[in-house]
């Protein structure tokens, strides 16, 4: 099967390109990033609709996955245009493009961290009522709704991700709290948490997401689903668990909480489950020892 990645050169979708790859599937890639060794790549950006009309006008793919945006709620604070220009224009654009080139299926990974707010209860799931709290939060969602608009002409699948985590995610960005603990300790650095350190996330593990992407593909026709563990894990237990690993004796930098952040999510994967047979199964403090491994 010829399957197009949007994002395929980035931190899950590399991971999951080479998924694809040991599957058997014919990948093509479309990403501004840098091309991944012995894939058909594409330097495309999804902003352009010209552009990337021509590459699925020229590949026909059957299933699209599209990752690609921008991720980071600190961003999106700072310049709410250029993240709408990447999560909702893109957005629209692949969808157009999917559509018009027959795709038969296309899988959006949304963010079931951001786009509930904050919850009335814990594990949230999928119907509960939609509060975006930062401009990346709105624009995530509004890729949901668009792609809703497209319903007569493409299939979708919405997975609504927890806090993805993993080797090869970048110690160097505002997204990624695992690898940029680990990253800084290091390097000598003492990380900072934004709070007291009580502020939780569901973390969920890069391989399990990969693994849910493919059940998507290939088991579920349509509908929206949340990935995660359903498992609060807290700033400060993060820090403590990388710190263990590491070795790392001193304790972190405290600053204030940043516009923007959730204080407490965590997702119920019980309608995945239920559709696929999806269990996450790496667990958090291995998860990490293999984060900190590749970096």
């Amino acid at each position: 099967m010829k399957v197009l990645v949007t994002g395929g050169a980035g931190f899950i979708g590399s991971h999951l390109v080479d998924a694809l790859v040991d599957k058997g599937h014919q990948v093509v890639v479309v990403d501004i990033d840098q091309k991944p060794d012995g894939k058909m790549f594409y330097w495309g950006d999804i902003t352009n609709l010209v552009g990337l009309a021509s590459i699925f006008e020229h590949e026909r793919p059957e299933v699209v996955f599209h990752l690609a945006a921008q991720t980071s709620v600190r961003a999106s604070v700072r310049n709410p245009t250029k993240d709408a220009e990447a999560n909702v224009i893109g957005t629209v654009n692949v969808a157009w493009c999917s559509a018009m080139a027959d795709v038969r299926k296309l899988i959006f990974t949304s963010s079931g961290g951001a786009i509930y707010g904050e919850p009335d209860h814990i594990p949230v799931a999928e119907d509960h009522p939609i509060r975006p709290a930062s401009p990346y939060a709105v624009s995530k969602y509004a890729g949901e709704l668009y792609l809703h608009l497209f319903r007569d002409k493409l299939s979708s699948v919405i997975l609504r991700l927890a806090n993805v985590y993993g080797p090869g995610q970048s110690p160097f960005g505002e997204a990624g709290v695992v690898a940029i603990f680990a990253g800084q300790m290091k390097a000598g650095k003492r990380p900072t948490i934004f709070g007291d350190g009580s502020k939780t996330r569901d973390y969920v593990y890069v391989g399990d997401v990969v693994r849910a992407c493919i059940c998507a593909m290939e088991a579920i026709p349509g509908g929206i689903y949340n990935i995660g563990t359903g498992i609060e894990t807290s700033d400060q237990q993060v820090y403590d668990i990388v710190a263990k690993t590491l070795d790392w004796p001193d304790p972190p930098i405290y600053e204030e909480e940043r516009e923007g952040d959730i204080r407490h999510i965590a997702l119920s994967y019980s309608r995945f489950f239920g559709a696929t047979g999806w269990n996450p199964e790496v667990a958090f403090v291995e998860g990490v020892k293999e984060t900190i491994k590749c970096l």
